[in-house]
This record gives structure tokens, C-alpha cells and sequence, in this order.
């Protein structure tokens, strides 16, 4: 049978000793589970012998598959060795033997994760429409049909992609309130007193054991907290959630519900599989992951979206849409409950306030993300926890897999590196002059940094570090005469090439596009993708990434000093007076 469904997440779990890739989905009235159990896990190997490597490979490893295939190393032909595993388990294990061969000069793609390697290896997008093809089946594993409430698909292949612009999900936000009498709340004894919870599919409420003044509708008044709990999550499971949404909820409100749960016996069991909610490591933090429910902690992605001294909720609404929301103090919240009165009737409305700002900025800002999403192809779930390196990095990844590169290793953080880094001069910036200026007149590059990586070829696999013949068919950075070949083109400024040129092909359909909604869909692509290149210089300094070149920064930053310095120069030609600069344009007054 096929199916059209829309990826939502994926994992992968082992049943019977292989490992098995699940997608989780949704059809056109159900939630689906695509399961594939075909995929296997591989690295590469680079060796001076391969012939010699492959027996010493054969000596210490069993049931793995392993051929000479030929890939790019920095656009250069070369031969590997590929090495197949009969699971991701294995691979790990085994690496380090593998390493330690002496006809191993470099283990390579080692470390990306397995479900990562399948979504890029078969070019599937999550938060896109996929055509799935195989056997409806009752149960795979824990998973039952009937149970669970899900179709299950074994795939006889793997989905094919059909659409980007899915844009039709459902959205639902939540908050908690807690009775905290002694300050910061302890979730072994103060109970949850309301959740707040809003939706772009009409459910907008506040579960509370107790009532305000007026009785509103948006109340939802239960027995006990146990209730309450058991409500909430009734909420999400009927009402087919795609996407859940809250406000610092990694660190607080998930946490804290799980503690409260377990007091009372109450199972959170809100994954498509049936599986409670769990955390999982995400950089340096723990996540709450809900099995093809995507949660996003909205906190998290304003610290990238916007830059502030403070990322309160009122403080993040307020920056995006000019208006104060209901506050109502932390210390004062158990106050406020058994007071009672008007206290409480605007306890109720800072609570149900809290949840509708929420979603009102999950709206405004998961567009955004969704592009992010469908460019970088990683799950929604990673992407709204990912820095802007990050993403930027599994971008050039993905692109390597079609160019049929190898991706480098990381080369580590140690001190010398960070130490480099941390020298880099960077952008030039003049302090503004003092005083009240008129007839200002705003000077600024169009994509600065990403023009010059692109116009100066500036990529560590086309950097020559020593003599050369012919100097004329170099660019040399100014300043640090650092040499990059004007052919072939590198890998990263081709990547950078091809997705600005895909921003300016949306805008110019955003300028013949008449239909507002249309457009405001185009603006959100092309700002998703002027993110991104504009990520690209700053990674290039940074220890950790694949492709770190301390000299691709420094040629960057001495191209882009030289031409906002000319580029002033030039203005003063036409009798203007820069007042102030920084990085990629400036200001000036007109003198004369």
C-alpha cells in the first residue's frame, strides 16, 4: 500500500538484534508509524594501503561489509574504505580497535548519529510530506495498532519526499502555576495549582481544583491536582498534538509535571508509541523528548532569535508585539491563590495570559524554524535546541552527502585553538562620534561576510599555505597575504553560492507575489536562509567545527575591514563624513 504522511520525528530502537528506524507521522486523520529495518550504519576509513587495512579489518572484525569506494577529501578523489555495521552499537564499540590499526590512518564520519545518517542519506525532510510504500501491519515491537491508536507501515523502501510547504500543524502551548510559599518551588511538596494550556485548534483553558469570581468559561475546575495532571494530558492526546510549546518547560514545567505525576501515580504517557516523556541530552542540557509529539521550548529559541538583556516572557512579548502582558510576581503567586477575591481572579488571568503570549510567540517564530528545519533536514526537535554554528554545520554536512564529500573530523578545543580564535582582530568598527548629527545617510553591504567567502573563494580546501608559481591565479588576503585558488570553487563558498542565490530568486518572487500570505511565506524562506550564510564566517573561527580554519576567519574579517575603510574613503569623494562604523556599513553625515 502508499501513503502520504507528514514526518514529524523519528528515532530508532532494536528489535532482534537489528536496528530499526521509526518515523513518526501523520495521515490525513491518524497519527503513522513508518518503521525500516533495511538501513545499516557505516564509517570511513582513510589508509595508505587499502588492500593491507582491509585484512587487518577482516582479522578483528566480524559481520561487517567492507569496499573500496571512491569520495572527495577536500574535493580531491580518493579511495576509502567503507565499513558497513550490523548495528550503531556495534560501531561505537569497535571503533576505537579499528583506530588503533596501524594501517588506519583516519577513522572519518564516525560520530554522526544513526538516525541523522538516514534522514540525510535518503534525503528526508522532517515537517515535509513523504509517499510511504510497504505492508500495513498490527504491531511491531511494544508498538500495537489498536492500542496505541496508529497505523504502522514496514517500509518495502524508503518515503519519498512529495512537498516542502507543509504549514497546517497543531500547535498547543502550556504553562504551570505553583504553590510556592517558601520561594523557589520544590516539587516534592508544592503542588501545581493551575496549567494553563492554548492552542491554534480552540482550546484555550486553566485546569485549577478552584474557581474565579466571575466563573469564566476558560476555567476548567477539577477535584484534586491528580485530576488536573490527568486532564492535561487527556488534552493532548485527544486532540492529535503535533507540536507542543512552552516557556522555559526544559528546565522547569516538564521536570517539575513529571515529579508531580509520580506523586500521584499518573502516567504521562503522551508518545505516539505509548512511551512516557524522558530527557535527553541536547549540548549541555537535558530536553524533554516526547515520542512524535515535538516539543519546543520557546526559551531556548529567543536566546538565538533576538538579542536581549533579559528573556523573560514579558520581556520577549513585549519586544515582538509592542504591548505589556498580565504579571503577576513568582513570589507572590501562592498569595495571590489563597487570598482568594480579585488576587485571585487576576491569577487566573496572568495564568491563561502566560499560555496565549506563548503561543502567540511560537507563531510568530516557528515559521522560522520550520525553514530552518526543511533546509538543514534535522528534526524540529534538534533544530530549536541547536546554536546557529550547529545548524550551520549540519547544513555543509547534509550538502557534503550529494557532493560526495567525507566530512572532516572535528578537530577539537584545545587552548591553542580558542586562544587563536579569541586573536582574530575581526570587523572594523569606528566609535561613533559624539554629538546630534542631521542628513545621515546609512552605508551597508549586502551579505558582507558571505559575499567576500564566496567572491574570494575563502575555504580551507583550497588554502595554500606555502609558495606558489603563479601568484595571479590566487586571491590574497590583505594584510596576512593568506593564498585561496580562484579555481576550483571551494566547497563552502559553492554552498553559500547556491543558497544566496536561492534568497535572492524568493525575492524577487516576493516582490511579484501578490497574495499576502504567499508572501509572508517567502519572507520567512529568505530570512531562514540569510541566517544561515550570515552564520557561516563566524563558525569558521570556531575550534569545534568540521571545516575550522583560523586562517578562513582572518582573511574574512582583513577583506571585510579593507572594504568598509574604502568604501568611507569613497564616500568622502561625494562629501560625506562617516560618523560611525561597525563590521558591514556605516553611518554618515553629509558635509558639503
Amino acid at each position: 500500500m502508499e501513503m502520504d504522511v507528514t514526518i514529524l520525528d523519528i528515532d530508532y530502537i532494536s528489535f532482534e538484534e537489528k536496528p530499526v528506524i521509526r518515523l513518526f507521522a501523520k495521515g490525513e486523520n491518524k497519527s503513522v508509524v513508518l518503521i525500516d529495518d533495511s538501513f545499516k550504519p557505516y564509517l570511513y576509513i582513510s589508509s595508505n594501503n587499502p588492500d593491507k587495512c582491509t585484512e587487518d579489518l577482516e582479522d578483528i572484525l566480524d559481520d561487517v561489509v567492507i569496499e573500496k569506494v571512491v569520495k572527495k577529501d577536500f574535493q580531491v578523489p580518493k579511495t576509502f574504505l567503507k565499513v558497513t555495521f550490523t548495528h550503531p552499537q556495534e560501531l561505537s564499540k569497535k571503533r576505537d580497535k579499528i583506530r588503533d590499526l596501524d594501517s588506519v590512518l583516519q577513522l572519518r564520519e564516525f560520530d554522526i548519529p544513526f538516525y541523522r545518517r538516514y534522514l540525510m542519506d535518503n534525503d528526508i525532510i522532517p515537517m515535509t510530506r513523504v509517499r510511504a510504500s510497504g505492508e500495513k501491519i498490527d504491531s511491531f515491537s511494544a508498538l500495537d495498532s489498536e492500542k496505541h491508536n496508529v497505523d504502522i507501515i514496514k517500509l518495502d523502501k524508503a518515503p519519498q519526499r512529495i512537498s516542502d510547504n507543509v504549514n497546517d500543524f497543531r500547535i498547543l502551548s502550556f504553562d504551570l502555576e505553583v504553590r510556592n510559599p517558601h520561594g523557589m518551588p520544590d516539587s516534592s511538596e508544592d503542588e501545581i495549582i493551575m496549567i494553563g494550556v492554548a492552542s491554534n485548534f480552540g482550546i484555550n483553558q486553566v485546569i485549577s481544583t478552584k474557581t474565579n469570581s466571575r466563573n469564566d468559561d476558560f476555567i476548567n475546575q477539577v477535584d484534586s491536582e491528580k485530576e488536573m495532571i490527568e486532564t492535561f494530558s487527556g488534552i493532548i492526546k485527544q486532540n492529535n498534538v503535533d507540536i507542543i510549546v512552552g516557556y522555559n518547560s526544559d528546565n522547569f514545567d516538564f521536570p517539575y509535571l513529571i515529579d508531580r505525576a509520580k506523586i500521584h501515580n499518573v502516567d504521562l504517557d503522551l508518545g505516539m508509541d505509548g512511551s512516557d516523556i524522558r530527557f535527553i541530552r541536547r549540548g549541555y542540557a537535558n530536553a524533554a523528548s516526547i515520542k512524535g509529539l515535538i516539543h519546543v521550548d520557546l526559551y531556548l529559541v529567543m536566546r538565538r532569535y533576538m538579542s536581549l538583556e533579559r528573556y523573560t516572557l514579558e520581556r520577549v512579548y513585549y519586544e515582538l508585539f509592542g504591548e505589556e502582558k498580565i504579571d503577576v510576581a513568582g513570589e507572590k503567586i501562592w498569595e495571590f491563590w489563597d487570598n482568594g477575591a480579585e488576587e485571585l481572579d487576576n491569577l487566573f488571568d496572568y495564568s491563561l495570559d502566560d499560555v496565549v503570549s506563548t503561543l502567540k510567540i511560537a507563531e510568530q517564530t516557528l515559521p522560522l524554524n520550520l525553514e530552518l528545519t526543511r533546509i538543514i533536514g534535522q528534526p524540529l526537535f534538534d533544530i530549536s535546541r541547536m546554536a546557529t554554528g550547529q545548524q550551520a554545520e549540519w547544513f555543509l554536512v547534509k550538502q557534503a552527502y550529494f557532493d560526495d564529500e567525507v566530512v572532516p573530523n572535528k578537530q577539537g578545543s584545545n587552548f591553542t585553538d580558542r586562544a587563536n580564535a579569541e586573536d582574530n582582530e575581526g570587523g572594523f568598527v569606528l566609535e561613533p562620534e559624539k554629538g546630534l548629527h542631521e542628513n545621515l545617510v546609512q552605508f551597508d553591504f549586502r551579505s558582507l561576510y558571505p559575499s567576500i567567502i564566496i567572491s574570494k573563494n575563502i575555504s580551507p580546501d583550497v588554502l595554500i599555505t606555502g609558495d606558489v608559481e603563479n601568484i595571479d591565479d590566487y586571491h590574497l588576503s590583505p594584510e596576512h597575504n593568506l593564498k585561496f585558488k580562484k579555481s576550483p570553487k571551494g566547497f563552502i563558498p559553492s554552498e553559500i553560492d547556491k543558497i544566496l542565490q536561492e534568497r535572492f530568486r524568493i525575492k524577487r518572487e516576493m516582490k511579484s507575489c501578490n497574495d499576502p500570505t504567499e508572501k509572508k511565506s517567502l519572507d520567512v524562506q529568505q530570512q531562514a536562509i540569510k541566517r544561515l550564510a550570515n552564520t557561516m564566517y563566524g563558525i569558521y573561527g570556531f575550534p569545534r567545527f568540521r571545516w575550522y580554519s583560523f586562517e578562513c576567519a582572518k582573511a574574512i574579517t582583513s577583506w571585510g575591514r579593507q572594504y568598509i575603510k574604502h568604501a568611507m574613503k569613497e564616500s568622502e569623494n561625494y562629501g560625506f563624513k562617516a560618523i560611525y562604523a561597525d563590521t558591514d556599513g556605516f553611518y554618515a553625515k553629509y558635509v558639503r
